[in-house]
């Protein structure tokens, strides 16, 4: 159910700095007309951290409803508060999400032996497959290959969201938690070599801008077509690059923008981007054919 090309959404505002409902439906529905294998509402590019709790909860019961069935939906319920957690990840089940992706605890660095408890808390509080989300850069711990093989042993740890960048790590995890267990990337640039190690999608930022186009690259690798997805690969890359220049849902926010799907604003403290990123993501957009 979980694999190829998984836009992590970004959370669209009003000028007046509102979660433009209107706007996102218009998003779903683009997403879903472009290809894209599934979506993923409220992560970090979703701008979950300046996000109420009210207005969490609601992108993520308005993407649900506007999916409608057609496309998985893996709802963000990160927290690093065990507690709040739970809460997240229940309300994604009562709203009918397929899975709920939740990132290892930032700021506290708890231990290897922490993060078991802490997922084991979060799974044993619901029905919902879970996808733990590794992204040492931001949370400053790292969850081992051997912590999560412990993990997958819960019937409901079903993958992960790997963004540590290091492409050994897909082959490693194949050891310790089994073939099957769900591996996507959480990094664009890497995400050709990613899969041939073994992955099986990306949970992607530059699939909000260039859905259609990841998509066929996902499928490419799929269906072990390399040379294909090396020419998507060549496509992509600049975007892929001009995006994360400044903060990634800044750059995906500009270039959907620049193609009329929504507005740039984001929330501080996240400011909007310098004119030399703004044109070498419309160089980039160029180079992709997008405009």
């Amino acid at each position: 159910m979980f694999k190829g090309s998984l836009p992590a959404l970004v959370t669209p505002f009003t000028p007046k700095g509102d979660v433009d409902i209107p706007a996102l439906k218009k998003l779903v529905e683009w997403h879903i007309a472009e290809g894209s294998h599934g979506l993923v509402p409220v992560g970090t590019t979703g701008e979950s951290p300046t996000l109420s709790h009210d207005e969490h909860r609601q992108v993520v019961e308005e993407v649900i409803a506007t999916v409608a069935g057609r496309v998985p939906v893996i709802a963000g319920a990160g927290s690093n508060s065990t507690h709040e957690g739970i809460g997240l990840v229940q309300h994604a089940q009562a709203a009918g999400a397929d899975a709920a992706l939740v990132v290892t605890p930032y700021y506290n660095k708890p231990t290897q032996a922490g993060l078991i408890a802490h997922f084991r808390a979060l799974h044993d509080a619901s029905d919902l497959p879970i996808i733990i989300y590794n992204i040492p850069g931001r949370s400053v711990v790292d969850m081992s290959p051997e912590t999560m093989g412990e993990l997958a042993k819960l019937p409901r740890i079903i993958g992960v969201k790997d963004a540590t960048g290091k492409l050994e790590r897909v082959s490693q995890q194949r050891i310790t938690c089994g073939a099957d267990f769900v591996q996507l990337s959480g990094e664009d640039a890497t995400a050709l070599g990613f899969n041939a190690h073994g992955g099986v999608g990306c949970i992607s930022v530059t699939a909000n801008v260039a859905p259609r186009l990841c998509a066929q690259f996902q499928e490419a690798t799929l269906a072990g077509d390399y040379a294909r997805a090396l020419e998507y690969q060549d496509l992509l890359m600049p975007l892929h690059v001009a995006i994360f220049l400044e903060p990634g849902v800044a750059g995906a926010k500009y270039a959907l923008s620049r193609l009329g799907l929504c507005g740039e604003d984001v929330r501080l403290p996240l400011v909007g981007l310098t004119d030399g990123t703004k044109r070498q993501i419309d160089a980039a957009l160029s180079h992709a054919g997008l405009v």
